[in-house]
């Protein structure tokens, strides 16, 4: 049993394959050298003579100016299938930008492309669903940030972005477009349920659908909030540099613990020891064990005494105990 939605899409691939005709991949790989799965090469290859369409070129003016890819897949989700049909366009993309789409869909005749390559999709969804079959998440982050009525999406996605998770709420929905795990260098991606690997997907839903909810209830808490940040959280110059708010350096410590208390309380103690030493090596996350004991701490006494009911009231002494976890939990 899972609360977690897996489908596929048809406007995500059209977007993914937009994206293939770009020089979106080039700069993907100048980022993070990586390998590609065999539908990426073989989209990519086969629009290679489509980049001065203008849906193309209305992409690459778009990526050119540094945006997020985000409000590009949530755009397309709003459009009808296959019309792709829409009320109004935002400004940032050209006005008549769903006709060049519909055009793009038919010029490059992406049917027949995706006909062939039917069964590789089907085989990523049933791997990210085989993935999550027994994965409940509303329940591991209610505590947290309270009821959760929106429903939680993930897309397979074997096409671009290759090393990016794309997330976005639309409606009552959170939806995480994600592509399968990396391997080494040049090499194939795993499949999303490779036993060695599975954990990639898992930190993948945590760390996204963790984004969009921590962040909504900490602005749905603002005016407590303001006050609560005047209490600065202990991070190192380093960590403040690449997080220089209150609200992203609290955000990017929670959604890290939380990938590791869902690894150690509902994987098993070996892959939580391992994405703990990770963090710390590869990404300096020095304050992750602190960070996790504090939050355990939570936990454990909300609700059960007298200091605090919801997260938003412990928010004020998190520094504190953080600071005090810092010096005592080691790992």
């Amino acid at each position: 049993m899972s609360d977690v939605i897996v489908r596929l899409d048809e406007r995500v691939r059209l977007m993914s394959a937009v994206l293939a005709a770009t020089d979106y991949p080039e700069r993907s790989q100048k980022l993070k050298p990586h390998g590609t799965h065999a539908h990426a090469r073989a989209t990519r290859k086969h629009l290679l003579k489509y980049t001065q369409h203008p849906a193309v070129q209305a992409i690459q003016a778009y990526l050119d100016q540094g945006q997020p890819l985000e409000a590009l897949f949530a755009l397309v989700s709003l459009m009808s299938w296959p019309q792709l049909d829409i009320p109004t366009l935002p400004p940032w993309v050209p006005a008549n930008f769903n006709a060049q789409l519909r055009d793009f869909y038919e010029a490059t005749d992406l049917k027949t492309l995706w006909e062939k390559d039917q069964p590789l999709w089907d085989k990523a969804h049933l791997q990210l669903t085989h993935a999550f079959k027994n994965v409940m998440l509303k329940p591991f982050f209610e505590p947290f940030v309270g009821k959760i009525e929106d429903n939680l999406v993930l897309m397979p996605n074997i096409s671009y972005p290759t090393a990016y998770d794309v997330v976005f709420k639309l409606r009552n929905e959170i939806i995480c477009i994600v592509p399968p795990p990396l391997a080494w260098g040049d090499s194939p991606p795993w499949p999303y349920d490779e036993p060695t690997m599975i954990t990639q997907s898992y930190r993948a839903a945590i760390t996204s659908f963790g984004s969009i909810l921590i962040k909504a209830y900490l602005r749905s808490h603002m005016d407590q909030l303001q006050e609560i940040m005047q209490n600065d959280l202990p991070v190192h110059d380093q960590f403040k540099a690449q997080h220089p708010t209150w609200e992203d350096q609290f955000t990017t410590l929670f959604l890290s613990a939380a990938v590791a208390m869902y690894l150690e309380d509902h994987v098993d103690e070996r892959e939580y020891k391992s994405y703990m030493l990770m963090e710390k090596k590869a990404r300096g996350m020095a304050l992750l064990p602190g960070t996790v004991s504090v939050l355990r701490r939570y936990l454990q006494e909300v609700g059960n005494n007298d200091k605090y009911n919801n997260l938003i009231e412990f928010l004020p002494i998190f520094p504190k105990q953080l600071r005090v976890a810092q010096k005592i939990v080691k790992f």
